[in-house]
């Protein structure tokens, strides 16, 4: 029987190549991604400025300057560029005769990276973006990733077989809403790549541990090459990105994030084989979900919070304002880097130590979650903490 814990000790042969794992593969198509990413974002810079595609500063707004859209362009670029290589490599094809999941990823992508343009030039009102998210989920689905059954913890993990049309409609929910959240988070310089990125090699870890364990079988391929082409296009943008800012991910981007992660989620969780699991590895079965969804607390607490607010104080849901989470922060006399990094903090020590109980026991992450979060909460309130040290002199 295999589960969390179960990869520890021997994960370190992974390093070398061992257990079937094609390590060095993809951190070549991670290294595609990152530099196709950042030489063409460059590109993309330059043409979403003559094109007119540039976020004028708001109110609301954290920038200051005009600053371009379509940084999504440059990433997906970086994806497609990475899976086109993977299926040329020996180790990694494989995956692609097993499975469409990486093709249908990147036609996905092709079709909600299309409505992010649109909406970043010319602008799209809520139900018509909405309609587009749904159309790139239906791609997943058409072609291949769904939810095709659920593990339930009663009486042992049961496994509950749904029929296309449920599959298909909590693989189209999942997936809509995570492009939501991750375009919800798009507010701050940097931010959504940097959670992106958290996301991805979280998931990453997942997936190696995962393919040790089954001994690198082909059918485990995806979700890794899914999250190692993500983390590199997040981590080529993120000298574009990072405060201050020189392009913007838009919504071509921040919405093909969403459906990356929701596709690798997918895939990782629709992978394990129930009968190399036993009653206590319900969590290794859901960790991919659980993963994005650690990624996304912060943030989706921080819209539920803003609906509160918003709704107590007599105006529209929708209705911007200047209490966001960043918005705090930066009140607390953080600078926009010490922000984004804050909440790298945060979303990292949630996110790893997830994955980590994949590969641990969680008796053994919890010192090491606990620390994590002592770092980050006095991290957090450092600037109040200095203030009222220098007034009380």
């Amino acid at each position: 029987m295999t589960g969390p814990g179960s990869g520890v000790g021997l994960l370190a042969l992974d390093a070398v190549g061992g257990a079937g794992v094609p390590l060095r593969e993809l951190g070549l198509v991670a290294l595609t991604a990152t530099g196709i990413t950042y030489l063409l974002t460059s590109l993309v810079r330059v043409f979403a400025v003559r094109a007119g595609a540039v976020a004028v500063p708001r109110e609301r707004d954290v920038h200051v300057i005009p600053t371009p859209r379509l940084g999504g362009v440059g990433m997906y670029a970086g994806v497609v560029c990475a899976v086109t290589l993977a299926s040329q490599l020996p180790a990694l094809n494989r995956g692609f005769a097993y499975s469409h999941d990486m093709i249908a990823v990147v036609t996905a992508g092709l079709v909600i990276v299309l409505v992010g343009v649109i909406d970043d030039r010319w602008g799209l009102d809520a139900l018509t973006k909405f309609v587009g998210q749904l159309t790139a989920a239906g791609v997943l689905v058409v072609m291949g990733v769904s939810w095709n059954s659920l593990y339930v913890p009663f009486a042992g993990i049961q496994t509950v077989v749904l029929d296309p049309l449920q599959a298909g409609l909590l693989t189209v929910l999942i997936t809509v809403t995570t492009i939501n959240a991750m375009n919800f988070v798009d507010g701050l310089d940097g931010l959504a790549a940097g959670l992106g990125l958290i996301a991805a090699s979280a998931i990453l870890i997942f997936s190696l541990g995962l393919l040790h364990d089954q001994g690198g079988d082909v059918s485990y391929y995806p979700p890794a090459l899914i999250t190692a082409a993500l983390a590199g296009a997040c981590l080529g943008f993120l000298p574009h990105n990072f405060s201050p800012a020189r392009i913007f991910m838009g919504d071509s981007g921040a919405m093909l994030l969403g459906l990356m992660l929701a596709a690798a989620a997918t895939s990782a969780s629709g992978r394990p084989a129930r009968s190399a699991y036993g009653t206590a590895d319900l969590f290794t079965l859901l960790s991919p979900l659980v993963l994005v969804a650690a990624v996304m607390f912060i943030p989706i607490l921080d819209m539920v919070m803003a609906v509160i607010r918003r709704t107590r104080a007599g105006v529209g849901f929708y209705t911007p304002d200047k209490m966001h989470l960043h918005h705090r922060l930066l009140e607390l006399g953080h600078s926009q880097r010490r922000v984004a990094l804050l909440i790298y903090l945060w979303v990292g020590v949630l996110a790893f130590s997830v994955a980590a109980c994949t590969l641990f026991s969680p008796l053994t992450v919890a010192p090491f979650f606990a620390a994590g979060r002592l770092i980050a909460l006095t991290a957090t309130f450092a600037p109040r903490i200095r203030r009222r040290r220098l007034a009380s002199r």
